[in-house]
């Protein structure tokens, strides 16, 4: 979904596209070993991306193809050709149908899941309900508790300017402002994996000042199935300085200082809001002292 997104957006040479899903695939599902599904699948995509679109204007005909956001309507064409071209013994039609209004939900906005169910929906019903009964042989339901889990580390970040409190963020090509963060390597302290965060992501040279808590969310893993990723954020102040540039990192395109004032207008994520207005609150405590 990614990288056919980055192929939109960025319109991407088709020739690129191997190299872009490598990186994907390098970056954020390392070890995996299935890049040999996953190149089926992105190139099935494309090669059938004429007849998916057509699909997609016959089941959403009160929504133009143009007018439909750039996420729903590629994992409308990956559920799609799941469920008219795929290995229905691999993955079948309701496991796609399913793991499509998942994507959605995570990574679209508030109606996506509903949209992507109802043209998913539509045409299944048309395709007469095949497998309905089936299950995936490639993935199966984990309890919560018996989840793999995953470590990582982030921070808020702040710097004194002007007389001004500014902090910064990176912004992701789904159109929130987040933090950075990365996944504790080795031996790594949390402090010490938040740092390298802020220094690989942003380039700037961080201090930690307070632990602001901790957000636990599952993740669908292409090989493992769902993760449970568990994230302690910390706040931190940097030296004030031209951030890194996001044009090259995956999944961002931008980042950016703002005033205190600013944050309270920005699109940040249901759990990264919270984490936020504590830093925030931390701050203005600060400043009064």
């Amino acid at each position: 979904m990614q990288t056919l997104f980055e192929y939109e957006f960025a319109q991407r040479d088709p020739k690129e596209l191997e190299e872009v899903l490598n990186r994907n695939t390098e970056e954020f599902a390392p070890g995996m070993g299935d890049d040999a599904f996953m190149k089926v699948l992105l190139f099935g995509v494309l090669e059938k991306k004429k007849n998916l679109d057509e699909v997609i204007t016959k089941a959403a005909p009160d929504w133009p193809l143009e007018k439909i956001a750039n996420v729903d309507r590629n994992i409308l064409r990956i559920g799609l050709y799941e469920l008219l071209y795929g290995n229905r013994n691999e993955v079948p039609p309701k496991v796609a149908i399913n793991e499509a209004i998942e994507l959605a939900k995570n990574f679209g906005g508030e109606a996506s899941g509903k949209f992507v169910n109802g043209v998913l929906g539509s045409v299944y019903r048309e395709l007469g309900e095949p497998g309905k009964d089936q299950q995936s042989k490639k993935k199966k339901d984990i309890p919560f508790e018996e989840m793999e889990i995953s470590k990582l580390a982030g921070s808020v970040v702040y710097s004194r300017h002007e007389g001004k409190i500014k902090m910064a963020f990176v912004h992701d090509i789904f159109g929130h402002w987040t933090l950075s963060k990365a996944k504790s390597a080795g031996n790594e302290t949390f402090e010490e994996t938040a740092i390298r965060a802020i220094k690989e992501e942003l380039n700037l040279d961080l201090t930690i000042v307070a632990e602001l808590g901790d957000n636990e969310y599952v993740s669908s893993h292409p090989e493992k199935g769902k993760l449970r990723k568990q994230v302690k954020y910390f706040l931190g102040e940097a030296p004030y300085g031209e951030l890194k540039d996001m044009t090259d990192e995956t999944g961002l395109d931008d980042s950016r200082w703002f005033d205190l004032e600013e944050i309270v207008n920005l699109n940040f994520y249901d759990d990264i809001f919270p984490i936020v207005t504590k830093a925030v609150n931390i701050l203005l405590g600060k400043n009064k002292e």
